[in-house]
């Protein structure tokens, strides 16, 4: 059964930085694809990024391209995601999770990832 943790989130102001991690464990890390997803209370989940751990094979919402890069590393087991530039609306609670065995990242993974967990919460200052 594979487990992911996620950390990293915090308080930062419009145009900062910060650096979410999701460790992965209990599973062959290159079996999966790790997703992000955001949410504000109230409103539905949204896809940020996803990222294939067997071949680094990445894809971004329109939203968030050109400002977050995600990566792995894959002998830590940890997937990163590198916000840059952030805006008051990327506050959201943030969480990681896999898709089903095999899975790779794409737009259909979103929608069956195993989201567990109470994520991490990043706040966007103005």
């Amino acid at each position: 059964d594979v487990q992911l943790q996620a950390s990293g989130g915090g308080l930062v102001q419009a145009g900062g930085s910060l650096t979410l991690s999701c460790a992965v464990s209990g599973a062959t890390f290159d079996d999966y694809a790790i997703g992000w997803v955001r949410q504000v209370p109230g409103k539905r989940r949204d896809p940020v990024s996803c990222i294939s751990s067997n071949d680094g094979f990445a894809s971004y919402a329109e939203s968030v391209k050109g400002r977050f890069t995600i990566s792995i590393d894959s002998a830590r087991k940890t997937v990163y995601l590198k916000m840059n530039s952030l805006k008051p609306e990327d506050t959201a609670r943030y969480f990681c999770a896999a898709g089903p065995q095999f899975e790779p990242c794409s737009s259909r993974l979103y929608r069956v990832l195993d989201i567990r967990g109470q994520g991490t919460l990043v706040t966007v200052s103005s």
